[in-house]
């Protein structure tokens, strides 16, 4: 039996897609782009809410929150649309990351139209990151230090709209600063800052830069994407994590979130949820269902 089969969860991060209709580059283009699970080959299919349904499995997933999937760049608004008609039709999603690029001419006009979608609670546009903690240039171009991009993150507040970060750990610094020149946008950090290098000493590096991201006051963080490339996901290796981020951050700055299918790659639906119902096992009931369920409905909006 499912441990705590009648916990409602909120899967706050996943993705649709539909390859027969619908362009996505990084999923239909060769070569396949880097990626850090390594070979994606088996990503390369559609993924509709039919297929997530049968992969929750007895997990009470009751709402989802849809994060854009580097649909065509050209067209932002085109996966809005998608997603919002799959949710009149399927009852999931039930809010919407859209993509939106900060630092290009059109963001004032994406952005508008974006926030004008009901489901649309914030956008995402992964800025430029650099390929390790030394190589780290400030100010780079495309960065969350371009004067061009944090132009395009200055409007979101007027838009009411949050922003979804994914990048690895060494640029929370950037990030920062972000949250303290912005105080009333909300950062919610992806995939728990990317903790890959399970070193000591990038533990140290990764645990030092969500400490400093933690004491800002208008952040959040999922707790999802925890996979390593070419191993399976398991307990063993991601209850320490788990544990530290919701130490730094609080039970009520956390959400749970699968990342599927992505993270099929490494794992099973139940096991990743299941993991993450066991390593919180200990908590009271009232925090369990912050972290799976209440958490994200008030970030999201989600009645």
């Amino acid at each position: 039996m499912t441990p705590d089969a009648d916990l409602p969860i909120i899967d706050a991060h996943q993705h649709f897609w539909d390859l027969e209709h619908n362009r996505h580059p990084w999923l239909q283009d060769q070569p396949p782009v880097p990626f850090r699970y390594g070979d994606y080959t088996a990503l390369r299919r559609s993924y509709l809410p039919a297929d997530f349904r049968r992969d929750c499995g007895a997990h009470r997933v009751v709402k989802t929150v849809y994060v854009e999937a580097e649909w065509d760049p050209q067209d932002p608004i085109g996966e809005t649309r998608w997603v919002s008609a799959l949710a009149d039709a399927h009852g999931i999603p039930n809010a919407i990351v859209a993509q939106a690029w900060l630092d290009r001419a059109d963001a004032a006009e994406v952005l508008a139209a974006q926030a004008a979608f009901p489901l649309v609670r914030g956008v995402r546009h992964k800025p430029r990151a650099a390929a390790s903690p030394a190589a780290v240039v400030p100010g780079a171009q495309g960065s969350m230090g371009d004067a061009r991009w944090r132009a395009g993150y200055a409007l979101l507040e007027r838009h009411g709209l949050h922003f979804e970060l994914q990048t690895p750990w060494w640029h929370l610094a950037e990030a920062v600063d972000l949250a303290h020149d912005f105080p009333r946008t909300l950062i919610v950090l992806n995939h728990s800052g990317l903790p890959a290098d399970r070193s000591r000493a990038g533990l140290a590096g990764w645990g030092a830069a969500m400490q400093a991201f933690a004491g800002c006051a208008n952040v959040a963080v999922k707790i999802s994407g925890l996979g390593l490339p070419g191993r399976a996901w398991r307990i063993e290796d991601n209850a320490p994590i788990v544990r530290e981020i919701i130490a730094t951050f609080g039970v009520e700055r956390c959400m749970f979130a699968s990342n599927y299918p992505v993270d099929g790659l490494v794992a099973p639906y139940d096991t990743i949820m299941t993991g993450f119902k066991a390593i919180v096992a200990d908590r009271p009931d009232a925090e369990r269902r912050a972290l799976f369920h209440d958490n994200a409905a008030r970030i999201y909006r989600i009645a």
